[in-house]
Parts: C-alpha cells; sequence; structure tokens
C-alpha cells in the first residue's frame, strides 16, 4: 500500500510538467496566429474603368491578376469593372469616378485625363511598352448568317437597301474607329477628304439608331435583330455568336484601321487610395504570356508577346491595315477634324 502511494506521488508532478508544456504549446500556437493575423496585409479593392467590348476579357483577367497577386505579394485583390462607350467613361473620370486603372478605347480617351484635370501624366504611353497598348484589334463587318445582303467591303454599306448598326461616335471608341476606317477606305477608292465625306454622310444615312457605345450597337443588332450589318471591333463581332446565341457571319473588309486601346494608371487616384503598386502591377500582367494567351482567347491581338502572336495568328483574318498616325496625324488632329463641336460628323449628321 505505501508502494503504491509513493508511485502515484512520483507520477503527479510529470503531469504536471506535461500540462504546463501542453498550455505553453497552445500560447505559442496562438500568439504565432496572431502574429501571422497582424502581418497579413489587408485586402485592396481596384476600380478598373474600361469601355464597352472589353467586359469578357477582364472577367477572365481579373481572376488571373488577383491569383497572381496573391502569389506575388501575399494580399487579396478585388477588381470591380466599369463599363460603357470609351468617351463617356473618360468623362466620368473627369467627373470624380475613382478609377484606379483606365483601359479605355484610345489613346485621345485618355488623353482627355491629362487635359481635364491632370488626372495622369502627360506622358502615360510611355511608361508601358508598345504605346501603352498590350493588345490591339481592328474594324470589322458583321453580318446575318450566310450573309443575305451579299455584304463584301465598305462600299455596300452606303446600298439603299442595307440598314447599318454603329454607335455614335461623339460618345463611343469604337464608332470613332468605324467612321474613320469608312473614311479613309473612301479616301483612298474615291480620291479626296471631299469624297470621302459624301460617302460617310451617306453610310450614316443608313444608320436607323446611334447607340452610345459598342455594346449597345451589338444588342440592337443581335437581339433586337435590327440592321442588316454591324459594324464592329473584331473581338465583339467573334462573340457574338457565343455571347448572344444567333448565328452570324464575319467579313473582313479590303481595308481597316489598326485599333490600338491604351492603358494607364489614374495617378491622380491611386496616390489618394494608396493602390499605385497593385494598380501598376495589374497593367504590366497585361504584358505577361498569361494575359497575352488570355487577350488572344478574347479574340483580341495579342502585341508583345511572340507566343502569343503565333498560336492565335489564324483566328485573326489578315487585312491591310493602316494606322490613325498614318491616315489621320494622330488622336488629337483627328479628334478636332471629325469628332469636336462642329466637325464633320456634326456637319453631317446635323444635316441629316
Amino acid at each position: 500500500m505505501q508502494m503504491h502511494q509513493i508511485r502515484k506521488q512520483t507520477m503527479t508532478p510529470r503531469r504536471h510538467f506535461m500540462n504546463v508544456s501542453s498550455r505553453l504549446a497552445l500560447a505559442v500556437a496562438l500568439a504565432g496566429s496572431a502574429t501571422a493575423a497582424l502581418a497579413q496585409k489587408p485586402s485592396v479593392t481596384l476600380l478598373n474603368v474600361s469601355y464597352d467590348p472589353t467586359r469578357e476579357l477582364y472577367v477572365e483577367y481579373n481572376a488571373a491578376f488577383a491569383k497572381h497577386w496573391k502569389a506575388t505579394a501575399g494580399q487579396e485583390v478585388t477588381i470591380k469593372q466599369s463599363h460603357g462607350g470609351s468617351g463617356k467613361q473618360a468623362r466620368s473620370i473627369i467627373d470624380g469616378l475613382d478609377a484606379d486603372v483606365a483601359t479605355l478605347a484610345l489613346a485621345g480617351d485618355t488623353d482627355a485625363l491629362v487635359k481635364n484635370g491632370g488626372w495622369l501624366a502627360a506622358d502615360w504611353q510611355k511608361k508601358l511598352p508598345h504605346n501603352a497598348s498590350p493588345y490591339t484589334s481592328t474594324i470589322v463587318l458583321a453580318v446575318r448568317e450566310g450573309n443575305p445582303k451579299g455584304i463584301k467591303d465598305w462600299d455596300d454599306l452606303i446600298r439603299p437597301d442595307v440598314k447599318v448598326i454603329t454607335p455614335n461616335p461623339k460618345t463611343s471608341g469604337g464608332a470613332r474607329w468605324n467612321y474613320l476606317a469608312a473614311w479613309e477606305f473612301a479616301k483612298r477608292k474615291y480620291g479626296s477628304d471631299a469624297k470621302a465625306k459624301e460617302f460617310v454622310a451617306k453610310l450614316y444615312g443608313n444608320v436607323p439608331v446611334l447607340d452610345t457605345g459598342a455594346r449597345g450597337s451589338t444588342i440592337t443588332f443581335a437581339q433586337r435583330a435590327q440592321g442588316d450589318v454591324l459594324i464592329a471591333w473584331e473581338n465583339e463581332a467573334y462573340l457574338l455568336e457565343k455571347e448572344f446565341g444567333a448565328k452570324f457571319d464575319v467579313v473582313a473588309p479590303s481595308i481597316s484601321i489598326l485599333a490600338e486601346p491604351a492603358v494607364a494608371v489614374v495617378d491622380k487616384n491611386v496616390d489618394k487610395k494608396g493602390t499605385r503598386a497593385v494598380a501598376e502591377e495589374y497593367l504590366k500582367f497585361l504584358y505577361s504570356e498569361e494575359g497575352q494567351d488570355i487577350a488572344g482567347k478574347n479574340f483580341y491581338r495579342p502585341a508583345v508577346s511572340q507566343k502569343a502572336i503565333a498560336r492565335y495568328a489564324k483566328q485573326f483574318p489578315k487585312l491591310n491595315l493602316f494606322t490613325i498616325d498614318q491616315a489621320f496625324g494622330g488622336w488629337a488632329k483627328a479628334d478636332k477634324e471629325h469628332f469636336a463641336d462642329g466637325g464633320s460628323f456634326d456637319q453631317i449628321y446635323t444635316k441629316k
């Protein structure tokens, strides 16, 4: 009996030691968890203000970037999107929309952010490769399945039996590309700006409705079944069947314009919000192999990755493309002559 008591007494301190050790280990673990929680970066949210046809592109791209940023920076990022006509979107930023990045349809709309409030630096296009255009596109013609009106080129858009759907160039960047592509075709074919102006006037005489943005025109054509031909971004034309479930054909015209949508960090906003690092990386990732691949999958033409350019070359028709600088002396000149108040568009459409 005494031996039993002695054995019990010798075991008690050991159990006590084990309990202390367990409590100590638990305390260390809890302290480590608390330290890790304190060290974890708070989540961040970006707002990407873009133009109409990039919706599908950025749904996929945003998910890829969030995964990349979490892996490389250890931070959760949420990207919110705003879409509309490019000119209208630029005006929204000027009026105070809290964009971290602007991924608009044309450099002229981004330049408006410099001129109206200094939202970003004047040399913004030099801050990223390829004049801050990670992907390019062009303008094509989408028609009903089987091409019942036999539309082959820009000429057919001024026929009296053809109704044309295109957005308003006063609010839509895509519409400006459309307008200038048609203008340059006519100028080259008929020999002068005066003849080109007559041609474009006839074309807009066949337009029953001007939507404010490219996606609005796509809905008018695809869902509301108006018009015989849609002048569209190349990516928008190829996504018609996938997104709207109807049958369409894509007609590549004899000549078109090289569309170079540009991207930029909105300096004033990111410095105020403290989001510069993630916003800059968000745009740089567009130039990565993964970003370029996502552009190609969404029918944008990759601009910098030779692998992606080669991979998606077969899905794009070979077109005779001219640039805005070659044909119109750049966006500043084109805006003033064609889209400013009293410019060529106002002259032909007011007359209509």
